[in-house]
């Protein structure tokens, strides 16, 4: 049975790419230092994909801004297992992450900094964000 279908599976830390199939991609997201509050300074965006996050274990943090370049405003969403956050294309996000954290994302194959880009937030933004963080 096993030529019918595949398994995978991510233990490892920060975001990996499990699955390529024609124009979309699934990977996995784990706790990595980078997806700790304390270390949090930027937020990204695409220009050809939505990106599906969808949290499977732990506790995680969307951070989701709009789409002006700086963006003019951010919230922060906690996110709850099992629901399907769309974060749409040329929307500004990130995620932050407990220890515990296990999420599925879901976007296109060929998403990479070369069809995106980052802002790094003001020292303003990120106290304001990381203090409606709690864990």
């Amino acid at each position: 049975m096993g030529n019918f279908y595949d398994v995978f599976d991510f233990q490892g830390e920060g975001y990996k790419p499990l699955l390529n199939f024609e124009s979309w991609r699934i990977a996995g997201l784990r706790y990595a230092q980078g997806f700790e509050k304390e270390n949090f300074y930027r937020v990204e965006r695409h220009f050809k994909t939505d990106e599906v996050f969808v949290l499977l274990e732990g506790e995680a943090y969307l951070i989701v801004g709009d789409d002006q370049k700086p963006p003019e405003s951010i919230c922060v969403l906690k996110m709850e297992k099992g629901k399907v956050y769309n974060i749409r294309k040329n929307i500004w996000h990130h995620i932050l992450t407990n220890k515990d954290a296990n999420v599925l994302i879901v976007e296109n194959s060929d998403t990479s900094p070369v069809n995106g880009e980052y802002y790094e937030v003001t020292q303003e933004q990120k106290q304001g964000i990381i203090a409606q963080i709690n864990f």
